[in-house]
This record gives structure tokens, C-alpha cells and sequence, in this order.
């Protein structure tokens, strides 16, 4: 490698010199082959390798400060990093995609928790509505009220106590006697 001739590709190709970019790449192919050689990145082969290695080269070229003098050095640095970056990226990710991410076993069922409900499940959970539904309509009409003020309103008991003129206490066991009520109709 004549470091001049480099020099002067690496400007010329700054100005968009077909050219100059096919011979810069032809000066660095073998150190690009070297390292498409020696690297393993999961998911890639050697050719896709070598196309991460051409778009750092082209890439360095536009970035390069002309008047530093040293663009073998700067592409060849820019080149590594970019790899072992890759590298570093393909090992992060691969514990969490493909195959490793999953562990085969007797109880894969319950380390793949699906958020949609069974068939069985959205029945029993339906069910429950209705049985709560009928519970509440079967309330007297204060009990009903204290319901819908704290839990559908979304209130707090010390502001149903406010507004029903009643001190806190009186509420919470007026609320606890409301819910042993409703358990209890539940359950029966």
C-alpha cells in the first residue's frame, strides 16, 4: 500500500470519483478478506462480512479530515471497531432470539406465560362477573352506593365518609360489613 497514492484516492473520492472508490476498495480488499476470515458474527457469512467492511471503508471516506495524513490507519481502526462492535451486538442479542432463548422442558408451558385467556378461563371469568353483578343488585340501596362510590367511581372511603357526613371508622366498617355480605353471597 502506497500511503500517498491512498491519500490521494481517499480525496478523490470524497468528490465522488467512481473511480477512486473501486480502487480504494481494491486497496483494501485484502485486509477486508483477512477480516471477513477471521470473524464470526451469528447471522451473517463471510460475504455479508465483507459488505459491513465496504460500507465502514465508504463511510470512513466521508468522514475522514483530509489534512490529518493517516486514512489507512483511521479506516483500518474504523473497520475493527465497527466489527467488534458487531460482534458485542450479536452476543447481546443472541441469549435473548433463536434458539437459545428458549429452554426445552417439562414445564415450557409455564415459563411462556401467554397473555390470552383459554376458553375455560374467559368462561369462569364471566361467571365471576355475573355472580359479583347479581351480588351488588341484591345490595340495599346504601350498600349499593358505598359500591359504586369507592370501587366503580374509583373514591376514596375518606371521601364517601365526608359526603355521607359520617366519620371514617363508621365507613370502613360500614365497607367491611358491605363486603362480607357480598362473599358470602358469592360462596353460598
Amino acid at each position: 500500500m502506497d500511503f500517498k497514492e491512498i491519500e490521494s484516492l481517499v480525496a478523490n473520492a470524497k468528490d465522488h470519483n467512481r473511480l477512486s472508490r473501486e480502487k480504494l476498495a481494491e486497496e483494501f480488499k485484502p485486509f477486508i478478506i483477512n477480516v471477513s476470515n477471521r470473524t464470526f458474527i451469528n447471522g451473517y457469512d463471510a460475504q455479508d462480512i465483507q459488505n459491513e467492511c465496504y460500507q465502514i471503508l465508504f463511510r470512513c471516506v466521508s468522514l475522514y479530515d483530509l489534512s490529518k495524513h493517516k486514512f489507512v490507519a483511521y479506516a483500518t481502526n474504523g473497520i475493527t471497531n465497527s466489527i467488534n462492535y458487531l460482534i458485542k451486538k450479536s452476543i447481546n442479542r443472541r441469549s435473548s432470539e433463536g434458539f437459545e432463548a428458549l429452554s426445552l422442558s417439562y414445564n415450557l408451558k409455564y415459563m411462556l406465560h401467554s397473555t390470552h385467556l383459554s376458553l375455560e378461563e374467559m368462561l369462569c371469568t364471566k361467571e365471576k362477573f355475573e355472580s359479583l353483578r347479581a351480588a351488588i343488585n341484591n345490595s340495599n340501596v346504601e350498600d349499593k352506593e358505598l359500591i359504586l362510590f369507592v370501587y366503580f367511581k374509583n373514591n376514596s372511603l375518606k371521601n364517601y365518609a365526608h359526603w355521607k357526613n359520617m366519620c371514617y371508622s363508621t365507613a370502613y366498617s360500614k365497607k367491611k360489613g358491605v363486603l362480607d355480605k357480598i362473599k358470602k353471597e358469592l360462596y353460598i
